[in-house]
């Protein structure tokens, strides 16, 4: 039986960005009522939703073959006691649904009967009760015959148990809990900008209301909730998990980079990995008590101890990982003499385990909320910023398509080409440009020249990043081509 669902529903049972289907909506192709979007809909615009392919059965079908692998239980399949949780919820409310059904057919054959019992006893029949017993049969034989299977509702039925959708109020915001997330970290999954602290459950700072449907705790918390609190539904976001098919919360999240608080966090080396001959990663971790609240291309301030009691080596560098992953913080550091906290990590002076005390974060270079397709463009280590926002972006799935655009001026410029080669073939709504050019600028040049044979007949969103001669030039040639200021977001990096 067809049904209606949420547009973040419906993406996920055909396996497309939310930004397609909202894309839609705008052209008139999709028609909402109250918010919600009816099967039979996507079934006309999507009829290969029937072939399962690369739709929920999918991974069904994957989850069964390899039934034994740690990593896709955990990421995919919840916990025994959640899983149970759920199931024991969708039987009531199928259990509902029959009572329903035998209340509603136990009716119609009682009319049916009655109507039968007036027939016989009217004189010389009665045309209008002979007619009505017709409709009342015919009726009751469409009701009770075999109609085709609605593959979308099938899906829907084992996404519901396989992972829970939450409504965040008053924004409207939806994301999935799947796996052993937590409400917290699957909101951070799915790019929300949730209000946290620690992460652990001493704080308080990520508590939400539940409004409708059910969770269920996954770790012990120090911080206690008043009763006050308990009664109003109050639960800490960090230690609970959903135990129904869908969940709706209230809470309040971060509109932008000021409502995110500075912080001053002393992290220690986890890793520092060569990526080029002037290239290095550096990778720090946070302390599992205080995690790093940041959003995607923002940058921190770096300090390292300095050398023989010497003064402190202090740069600002952009962060190149994921809010979602808020222990772990990625650096890509170049050869820079100007840059002390380069010098001393070319130099060999930084190694595994050493401290690093982090200042920040800072910067308004930030991802936009937008159904607009989104185009990044870097230059060298400019990719630090960008790689943050396409990893954001792809945990949000709202852009219809991404492209990306790296110019190299160096001969280890593209240092993360395996990176994108593998987000455009695992992702098919993304493609990527590398170029290479001694000058910043003039590889700016030929960079517009590409995006306007490709890209100017489209709505887009552009992001970019590198040193100001790059970004400089870039803007020029965008503007000079009609893409509106609204539109142009950038950032300087050395």
């Amino acid at each position: 039986m067809a049904q209606w669902v949420t547009i973040w529903r419906a993406a996920h049972l055909l396996g497309v960005p939310r930004g397609v289907l909202q894309q839609q909506v705008r052209r008139g192709e999709i028609e909402l009522s109250d918010g919600l979007v009816h099967t039979e809909t996507l079934l006309r615009l999507y009829p290969q939703a029937q072939l399962e392919e690369g739709g929920l059965l999918e991974r069904v079908a994957q989850i069964r073959d390899e039934a034994f692998g740690r990593r896709l239980r955990e990421r995919v399949l919840p916990s025994q006691e959640v899983l149970a949780q759920r199931l024991f919820r969708q039987t009531q409310e199928l259990a509902d649904v029959q009572r329903h059904l035998q209340r509603y057919h136990a009716l119609v054959i009682e009319l049916r009967s009655t109507l039968a019992q007036q027939i016989e006893q009217a004189k010389d029949g009665d045309g209008r009760l002979l007619a009505l017993h017709r409709q009342l049969n015919d009726g009751l034989a469409r009701a009770l015959a075999m109609e085709s299977v609605d593959m979308l509702d099938v899906m829907d039925d084992m996404l519901k148990v396989m992972s829970a959708q939450v409504t965040l109020r008053p924004s409207g915001h939806q994301f999935a809990v799947e796996g052993h997330d937590t409400l917290l970290q699957a909101g951070m999954r799915a790019g929300l900008k949730l209000n946290y602290g620690c992460g652990n459950g001493s704080c308080g700072m990520c508590k939400v209301r539940v409004t409708a449907g059910q969770v269920t705790r996954t770790m012990h918390t120090d911080y206690a909730l008043s009763e006050a609190e308990k009664a109003q539904g109050y639960v800490l976001a960090c230690a609970h998990t959903a135990a129904s098919a869908e969940l709706t919360l209230e809470t309040l999240e971060a509109a932008g980079p000021d409502d995110i608080p500075e912080q001053q966090i002393v992290a220690s080396v986890r890793a520092v990995r060569e990526l080029g001959k002037d290239t290095r990663l550096l990778h720090l971790q946070t302390p599992r008590s205080h995690r790093l609240r940041f959003l995607a291309g923002q940058s921190l301030t770096l300090g390292l101890a300095g050398r023989g009691g010497g003064d402190d080596a202090q740069a600002l560098h952009p962060i190149a990982s994921c809010p979602c992953d808020d222990r772990n913080l990625q650096f890509f550091i170049a050869r820079n003499a100007d840059d002390p906290v380069a010098r001393q990590l070319f130099d060999g002076g930084l190694k595994v385990g050493d401290a690093v005390t982090l200042w920040g974060p800072v910067g308004q270079f930030v991802l936009n909320e937008s159904t607009h397709p989104l185009v990044f463009a870097a230059c060298d280590t400019g990719f630090a910023p960008i790689k943050s926002l396409i990893e954001h972006a792809l945990s949000m799935d709202q852009a219809p398509s991404m492209s990306l655009f790296w110019l190299a001026t160096r001969p280890d410029g593209h240092f993360m080409a395996n990176q994108c080669r593998a987000w455009s073939q695992a992702l098919d709504p993304f493609e990527y440009t590398l170029s290479s050019d001694d000058d910043a600028a003039s590889g700016a040049h030929q960079m517009v020249a590409a995006m306007r044979a490709d890209l100017f007949d489209i709505e887009c969103d552009y992001y970019i990043a590198g040193p100001q001669p790059f970004v400089q030039a870039l803007l020029r040639g965008l503007t000079a081509g009609g893409v509106p200021a609204a539109q142009l977001h950038s950032e300087f990096t050395p």
